[in-house]
């Protein structure tokens, strides 16, 4: 890897971080100069412009999560198998130490929902990818006689994105010990309703 590359990879990855802690509305050229002890004008040419930076920290963080929940749980066989290592990836990310202040597209989202441009556009794709990516999933778990043949894929992602949101929520704000507990409860409810009989 090049000389530049390295650079580009390190102020990435340090943005996430910061990111994850701050938005992606408060993280700056500036301070990630200072953080990384480089010339704002140094950084400045890998990016060109605060959007650029901001879509290349959302770029970095969906690499790291298809690096780090997808890709493993889609060598999960078919069916209710890699339904449940989705499952399992997802709430390990939502842990993941590399994201100090939580995940990026949580608080991406609630920054971006109502501002239209390419950031905002970045996130419904990036986002509805993942939502698709789970009833795919869930339809090859009906394919494979694991589920109900009249199982709505896009309801089963929407309730499961929903109960790993909750988690998230009671989890961090709240700081709720039994989340977890709560969260997994919840999840054998909706694999148990999906079950083929």
């Amino acid at each position: 890897m090049a000389k530049g590359q390295v650079t580009r990879q390190t102020i990435l990855e340090r943005a996430v971080a910061v990111s994850s802690v701050t938005g992606l509305e408060k993280l700056t050229i500036g301070q990630l100069a200072d953080d990384l002890k480089l010339s704002k004008s140094g950084l400045f040419a890998h990016f060109k412009s605060k959007e650029a930076l901001q879509l290349a920290v959302l770029d970095q963080a969906t690499d790291r999560f298809t690096e780090l929940v997808v890709r493993p749980a889609l060598k999960e066989p078919r069916g209710e198998p890699r339904v449940r290592a989705l499952f399992e990836r997802w709430m390990a990310w939502s842990r993941n130490t590399i994201l100090p202040g939580g995940c990026l597209f949580v608080t991406a989202s609630v920054e971006f929902d109502d501002q239209p441009g390419a950031v905002h556009d970045f996130l419904v794709r990036a986002q509805q990818d993942w939502v698709d990516l789970i009833a795919t999933t869930a339809r090859f778990a009906v394919e494979a006689g694991h589920f109900r043949t009249n199982l709505d894929g896009k309801r089963f992602a929407q309730e499961l994105y929903g109960i790993l949101l909750a988690n998230y929520h009671f989890t961090r704000l709240l700081a709720d010990p039994a989340a977890e507990s709560r969260t997994r409860t919840a999840f054998e409810h909706l694999v148990a309703r999906s079950r083929a009989v």
